[in-house]
């Protein structure tokens, strides 16, 4: 049999594997988001007092999390867990906070001595006198209230006014909120702050209180509690085992793959020149360069955001002694740098797609720089629109109504308000169909595995546009677990599922132009890592579950299938292998080596980011006691910026070398950004990120959740000098962005470029680094 021959074989089978897997795995994923409505802990109709006094309605915490939405949601503390690491989680503290008043109260009731002051054994008493109280489930499902004792009802009304100084202006609490990185009147009025102490208490008691008809609370038993028995279950500790044993046999399967496939391999000869440097310039890939101009702003402003939310963890409220908060307080710079971080990653992969799609199908249809054109306006609209309207959310200049459609979402990652979510759904969809313009006429020509490979680019394309709508299913007062499972299916399935898979089809595509790759191996490649993307990934979205008011089934699937996850990374070093050969393969793609080298550093860094430090926190008994902890955004920036961010720059470089077929570059500030980049992102994590995390964990395995993220232990002077050296690595790592940048706006001001290329150049072009 011929290579071709068995790869068409092989393509066929692996196609009905990948679609195997895809229906199963979405069948299974919809019917334990079924569960996930069914199981999430109860919003009560009423919250009372045995002496019959309400203390809050289900109106009062629907109020309160429209409240918590304005003060921008998970971009300031977190609740279970999710959302950001300087301020507390709210749940874990509050829930701290009401244990050790009822401890002090009855110690002091009962024995006339503060709760410290007594015997170890007493203090145990105690505690099994405070596990009864608190971990009993008093909701009747009947009348839909929460029926509290009396002193419980004094605890939570104590905790609460601890809130409503905190978020209004208690001097008291003036050195606490700048621990916090939180202004004084955070909310507006006294009103909102009580509310929002409502929605805490209820995410509170989801954390403490059993499930009916069993003794593991709606949480799973996060976060770790000793004084109320939070701690870890059976189940978390088994199928944390069970997810190593399956990584080990998903590392053993691909290594037999691979192994069994070298035999069959067969290079390709490099084609004398390049194919690219006569290339014919549409009107509408010509439009698509204001994209990669707005990409390099983005990134920039992105960083500057970051640098921003990074000082206020150590300076609180002010920048370098300059008070900025006053204009950009910690939850809106913090809102922007990971909102923007998703807009400028996306904008690299769809103008992409929009720059190649002409050139893959060899013609450009009628109005299509006029699509792009009208595409990059709502972009502007979209980037500018939802920045002003959390602007003016965190600044509690909107009403509730107007902060869920135009203001602030609370949901970190999917942050912008309705109105703007669904603008971008609607643009995701007028990009698709730009992108099917050209394509589907082109597939309906192709034969063979070209068909298929233009067929594989359309599908990722088509999800892209659609899975971005998950989003949309979570309402004004949708339950938080509910929330949480939609909101992951947009940053999970969205940006770490379908936009890897359109990556990798994208650059399958990149290294066939070029004429480096045979079509239908770059087909049985992509078609083989969409199966292995998709077998772990699809149900790998269940890890950020866990503890999210959830069942231990979703637990058990979630340690098993992102455990799977790792699996594709057993291949990465052969991957970052082959793409730095390739630039080496010829004299004439010494033009693309800078952006084959992003693509080697994606390789890197999804070892690194995605591999180590994802497992690292990925099995259930790990996080439990790391969820909410630096340990988290060390995976977060170095799997996020490490992998999709290299990878968005290697596609708008490849892009920009396109555009510019006949221009040598000088590839000086290049160079810079690529070294600084990557040399500042590991010294953030090595240097700040990783000692800070490791020493919370250690303090959450050791004292509880609510002891890592306070301010009495993240302000001690170890860690504070571990935060302040997080600039070295953010001095190094700016530098390199505003290099990438000023190399970009070279490209188009001049000083990028060295001189056009001459017909010569198409077989030979010597590598320039600049002067």
């Amino acid at each position: 049999m011929s290579p071709a021959d068995r790869d068409e074989r092989r393509i066929r089978r692996l196609g009905r594997i990948l679609i195997t897997v895809m229906v199963v795995s979405f069948g299974v994923l919809l019917y334990y988001g079924r569960d996930v409505y069914q199981s999430a802990p109860p919003i009560p109709a009423s919250v009372i007092s045995i002496d019959g006094t309400t203390l809050y309605t289900r109106a009062d915490i629907e109020t309160g999390q429209d409240v918590w939405r304005s003060v921008g949601g998970q971009e300031l503390g977190s609740v279970w867990g999710h959302g950001a690491y300087t301020a507390p989680d709210w749940t874990a503290d509050w829930l701290h906070r009401e244990a050790m008043w009822l401890l002090r109260k009855w110690s002091q009731d009962q024995y006339d001595r503060p709760y410290e002051e007594i015997s170890e054994e007493v203090q145990a008493a105690l505690q099994v006198r405070l596990q009864k109280e608190l971990r009993r489930n008093s909701f009747d499902p009947k009348t839909r209230t929460i029926l509290v004792s009396a002193d419980r009802a004094a605890a939570i009304r104590a905790v609460a006014r601890h809130y409503q100084g905190l978020f209004l202006d208690d001097p008291a609490l003036g050195d606490l909120r700048e621990a916090y990185a939180m202004p004084a009147g955070t909310v507006g009025s006294e009103d909102r702050a009580r509310a929002l102490t409502a929605f805490f208490f209820w995410a509170t008691w989801a954390c403490t209180t059993n499930r009916p008809g069993s003794d593991v609370t709606y949480t799973q038993n996060w976060p770790p509690e000793k004084l109320v028995g939070n701690h870890p279950t059976g189940v978390i500790v088994v199928v944390s085992v069970a997810s190593f044993v399956l990584l080990l046999a998903g590392i053993g399967f691909l290594s037999w793959y691979r192994a069994s496939r070298r035999d069959e391999e067969d290079e390709l000869p490099p084609p004398s020149t390049d194919p690219l440097f006569t290339i014919d310039l549409t009107p509408s890939m010509r439009a698509t360069l204001k994209y990669f101009w707005i990409v390099g702003a983005l990134l920039v402003v992105q960083m500057l955001a970051g640098i921003v939310t990074a000082h206020y963890g150590v300076e609180g409220t002010g920048f370098y002694g300059f008070p900025l908060a006053k204009w950009i307080p910690y939850s809106l710079a913090r809102t922007w740098h990971t909102q923007l971080g998703i807009f400028w990653i996306a904008t690299s992969w769809l103008a992409t797609g929009l720059c190649l799609a002409p050139a893959i199908a060899g013609f450009e249809p009628r109005f299509q720089r006029l699509g792009v054109n009208v595409l990059f306006g709502a972009l502007i609209v979209i980037v500018g629109g939802s920045m002003a309207g959390q602007f003016f959310a965190i600044h509690q200049r909107l009403g509730h109504t107007l902060n869920f459609w135009f203001g602030h979402q609370g949901y970190e990652y999917v942050d912008l308000g309705r109105f703007w979510q669904i603008f971008l759904f609607a643009g995701l969809f007028i990009w698709l169909g730009l992108m099917l313009r050209p394509l589907l006429p082109a597939m309906r020509r192709s034969e063979g595995s070209s068909k298929q490979l233009l067929f594989l680019f359309i599908m990722s394309s088509g999800a892209i546009g659609l899975f971005y709508g998950a989003g949309l299913f979570a309402g004004r007062h949708t339950n938080l677990a509910i929330a949480e499972y939609w909101r992951w299916w947009v940053v999970h399935l969205w940006v770490e599922g379908f936009f890897e898979v359109f990556a990798t089809v994208v650059i399958a595509v990149l290294f066939t132009k070029l004429g480096l790759v045979r079509t239908r191996t770059a087909t049985v490649a992509v078609v083989f890592s969409a199966i292995l993307y998709m077998l772990g990934g699809v149900l790998g979205m269940f890890h950020h579950l866990y503890f999210t008011g959830t069942r231990s089934s979703i637990l058990a699937l979630g340690a098993s299938f992102s455990a799977l996850e790792i699996m594709p990374l057993v291949l990465i070093g052969h991957e970052g292998y082959e793409n730095l050969r390739l630039s080496r393969v010829t004299t004439w793609m010494q033009a693309y080596k800078w952006p084959l080298y992003f693509f080697v550093a994606v390789a890197f860094w999804n070892l690194v980011g995605a591999g180590l430090f994802g497992f690292l926190i990925n099995p259930p008994i790990a996080l439990y006691y790391m969820q909410g902890l630096n340990t988290t955004p060390v995976h977060g920036h170095t799997a996020l910026f490490g992998v999709y961010g290299m990878l968005g720059i290697g596609l708008t470089l490849f892009s920009l070398r396109a555009l510019t077929p006949r221009v040598e570059w000088n590839t000086r500030w290049l160079q810079v950004g690529f070294w600084a980049t990557n040399i500042g992102l590991a010294l953030m994590v090595v240097l700040s990120l990783l000692p800070v995390g490791l020493a919370q964990t250690w303090a959450s395995v050791e004292h509880g959740m609510w002891y890592a993220r306070s301010a009495e232990f993240l302000q001690s002077p170890v860690l504070e000098t571990f935060r302040w050296m997080r600039a070295i690595g953010d001095t190094i790592f700016a530098i390199g962005i505003v290099a990438i940048g000023w190399f970009v706006v070279g490209l188009s001001m001049g000083w990028s470029r060295k001189r056009e290329r001459g017909p010569q150049d198409a077989a030979h072009l010597p590598e320039t680094q600049g002067a």
